[in-house]
């Protein structure tokens, strides 16, 4: 299932994403939304979990949270699908 993170501290980094999702379960991938001219974090992200069962425990845990000073957003990303 590939989720939305949004509201994501500017000084999140891909790697502490895939730190803070990897406690659920496995992480297929994890990208974070860059700015293609200054290369700085735009504040939104996407992570890909194989599994179901733990993208919607990582939603349900992770949504209105608070991460590196802001409170995240997170849901189920709309797909072409």
């Amino acid at each position: 299932m590939k989720l939305l993170i949004r509201n994501l501290s500017r000084s999140t980094t891909q790697e502490s994403l895939l730190t803070l999702f990897s406690e659920f379960g496995a992480v297929q991938s994890c990208s974070l939304v860059l700015d293609k001219d200054t290369g700085k974090s735009k504040g939104f992200g996407f992570v890909e979990m194989p599994k179901i069962g733990d993208a919607k425990v990582a939603i349900a845990k992770l949504n209105n949270s608070e991460f590196e000073g802001a409170k995240l957003r997170v849901k189920k990303a709309q797909t072409d699908e």
